[in-house]
């Protein structure tokens, strides 16, 4: 099975840079030019209103930075290491230290003034809050179906059995950008 695995994230490496240009997403660095586990891009937000704890509000069509995780480069990491607790740290380690060049991304973004938040969608969400983050859940059942199917084989390539893929549930990640400022080291936008 582990060969299998291997292959199939061979194969998606090589598919990956066709998917990245496809997606319109970028890739953000830090200082020494060195990627973070981010690739990012603006959209416009089309679900439910919501209310972040800071009191900023969400609503439909406000702009929002999208993360998204480098699955293909997670996964190679992430299958050198069999304990899930040792998996787990790696990938909490790996978001805390790409979020400082995220928050200098959107603070020197075109668009800054104009987004409200960061928004990232996910099964993966323990530990989340300890980073900023806020879970929601989506309301249509049908959108949450089908995102947790595009989740399904990073799930599988990551070599968790499938019995645990139904106890993850598909949430909203958000992160007002005045969290993300103030956790990560900018200036507010509003000073």
């Amino acid at each position: 099975m582990m060969a299998i695995r291997l292959t199939l994230l061979w194969l998606w490496k090589l598919i990956d840079p066709l998917f990245y240009y496809c997606s319109r997403l970028y890739c953000i660095k830090d200082e020494e030019n060195k990627r973070s586990i981010f690739r990012v891009r603006v959209t416009k937000y089309k679900g439910a209103e919501v209310v972040l704890s800071d009191g900023t509000i969400i609503g439909r069509n406000d702009l929002l930075l999208k993360i998204h995780l480098h699955n293909v480069s997670l996964l190679s990491e992430y299958t050198k290491i069999k304990n899930d607790i040792k998996r787990s740290r790696m990938m909490y380690r790996l978001v805390h230290e790409s979020m400082p060049t995220l928050s200098k991304y959107l603070k020197k973004h075109p668009k800054e003034d104009k987004i409200k938040a960061i928004i990232g969608i996910t099964t993966l969400n323990r530990g989340v809050h300890t980073l900023g983050f806020e879970c929601f859940k989506p309301k249509s059942i049908w959108y949450r179906r089908f995102k947790q199917l595009g989740q399904l084989p990073i799930f599988i390539l990551s070599g968790t059995p499938l019995k645990y893929f139904q106890k993850h549930q598909l949430t909203y990640l958000f992160l007002s950008k005045e969290i993300l400022y103030q956790k990560y080291g900018q200036n507010s936008s509003r000073n």
